[in-house]
C-alpha cells in the first residue's frame, strides 16, 4: 500500500529524522550513527560544517574536541571525506573488495587502469606505509609511471589520487589528521577485521540511510509513497508515521543533510537557497556563508554571519526572513545566533 503524505507531514518526517525537532540526541556518537556520516569540510566562514552539523543537534554543550578525541581514538574514521562511526566500516568492506577487482570500474572510468599502469607506485605507497605508518600525504614520493591526466585540479596530483584510489580499494586509511592534513596507513591496521557480505550490506545500508533521512526517492528500503504537490515516488521510513511532531528554532550548515540535496529541500520545504561563497561579492542575496534558519517544519530565513577570530566576535550582518515573522519566532532565532556565539567562545555583534 503507498503512503499518502502532505508537504507538511513529509517535513515533519525529515525534520524528525535528522534529529532537528525538540527531541535533542543524547550525545555525538548518538548523532553520527542516526545520521550515518557528518561530511567534513574545511571552510570555517562561521565553523567547519561537521562542527556545525552536531552544535545544531546537540546545543552549546558540544565540544568540538569531541569529534577530533573519536577520529583520534577511532570511535570515528574518516572515509572519502565523510566522518563515520567506525563500527560501520565493515558494511564498505564488501564493497572495497570488489573494488579491487581486476575488473573493476570504481569512481573515475580510468582510475583502474590507471592504477594497474603504476602498480611500483602503488606498492611504493604500501612498503612506505607498512613501515612508517601512519604517514602525512606530503611524506609520500610521487613514483608514479604515469601522471594521472585531468583538466581540473587534479591533474599531475599523483600522491593524492593514488592515496585515494587505494583508500576505495580497501588496501589504505585514513589513520587521524596533523591539523589540516591526513595521516595515512595501511588499512588493515585501521579498520575492523569483520566484513558484511555485499547484498547484505547494502540492504543494511540502503536502511539506515533511510532512517537518517526519513523519506527519499531512491532507496530500495521503506514503503512506496506519495506526496501530495510534489512530483514522483518516495520511499518512506515507517518508523516516522508513528508519533506527535514537536518542533524546535534551528541554525544549519550550508551543507546540512536537511538541505544538500537542493532539490528535494524545494519539493518539501519550498524554501530558495544556495551556498554563495563562490560568486562575486555583488551578486550575492543572503552572503558568503549563510546559514539555513529551520523554524518548526519550515525554513524561514538566512543567516549572513561570520567568525571573526582575530577580533573574538560573530559577526552578524544580517537575518534574511523570507516573509516577515512572528515577535516569539524573532527571539527564538536571536536565541539561537547567542547559544552559537556561546558554543564558539566569542562575543557578539548583532544588530538591533
Amino acid at each position: 500500500m503507498t503512503v499518502e503524505l502532505s508537504r507538511q507531514e513529509a517535513r515533519r518526517i525529515a525534520v524528525r529524522a535528522q534529529l532537528l525537532d525538540a527531541r535533542r540526541p543524547a550525545d555525538l556518537f548518538d548523532v553520527v550513527s542516526r545520521l550515518t556520516f557528518l561530511q567534513y569540510d574545511q571552510t570555517a566562514a562561521v565553523a567547519p560544517s561537521a562542527d556545525l552539523v552536531a552544535w545544531s543537534r546537540l546545543g552549546s554543550s558540544y565540544r568540538t574536541s569531541e569529534l577530533a578525541e573519536g577520529l583520534t581514538d577511532r570511535t570515528y574514521v574518516e572515509l572519502r571525506g565523510m566522518i563515520r562511526p567506525m563500527d560501520d566500516i565493515p558494511l564498505f568492506r564488501a564493497e572495497m573488495a570488489a573494488h579491487s577487482a581486476p575488473d573493476s570500474q570504481f569512481g573515475h572510468p580510468s582510475a583502474q587502469h590507471w592504477v594497474d599502469a603504476n602498480d611500483k607506485f602503488r606498492r611504493d605507497v604500501l612498503e612506505i606505509l607498512d613501515v612508517d605508518g601512519p604517514v602525512l600525504q606530503s611524506a609520500i614520493p610521487d613514483t608514479a609511471q604515469v601522471p594521472w591526466g585531468s583538466s581540473g585540479w587534479n591533474n599531475n596530483r599523483n600522491v593524492s589520487m593514488m592515496l585515494e584510489c587505494l583508500i576505495v580499494r580497501g588496501e589504505v586509511a585514513v589513520a587521524d589528521r596533523d591539523g589540516r592534513e591526513r595521516l595515512f596507513d595501511l588499512a588493515r591496521r585501521v579498520y575492523p577485521d569483520d566484513v558484511v557480505p555485499g547484498e547484505e550490506a547494502t540492504r543494511i545500508r540502503s536502511e539506515r540511510l533511510l532512517r537518517s533521512l526519513g523519506l527519499a526517492r531512491k532507496s530500495d528500503a521503506g514503503e512506496p509513497a506519495v506526496i501530495e504537490g510534489v512530483r514522483g515516488h518516495w520511499r518512506v521510513d515507517p518508523f516516522f508515521l508513528e508519533g506527535e511532531f514537536q518542533g524546535r528554532t534551528a541554525l544549519l550548515s550550508p551543507l546540512d543533510r536537511l538541505i544538500f540535496d537542493r532539490k528535494r529541500m524545494t519539493d518539501l520545504f519550498e524554501f530558495d537557497y544556495n551556498l554563495e561563497m563562490y560568486k562575486p561579492a555583488a551578486q550575492r542575496r543572503w552572503g558568503y556563508y549563510a546559514l539555513p534558519i529551520l523554524s518548526g517544519d519550515r525554513l524561514i530565513g538566512k543567516l549572513d554571519a561570520t567568525t571573526d577570530r582575530k577580533q573574538g566576535v560573530l559577526r552578524v550582518d544580517a537575518v534574511h526572513y523570507d516573509e516577515p515573522v512572528a515577535g516569539d519566532v524573532e527571539d527564538a532565532v536571536r536565541h539561537e545566533i547567542r547559544d552559537l556565539a556561546r558554543w564558539l567562545h566569542v562575543g557578539l555583534d548583532l544588530p538591533a
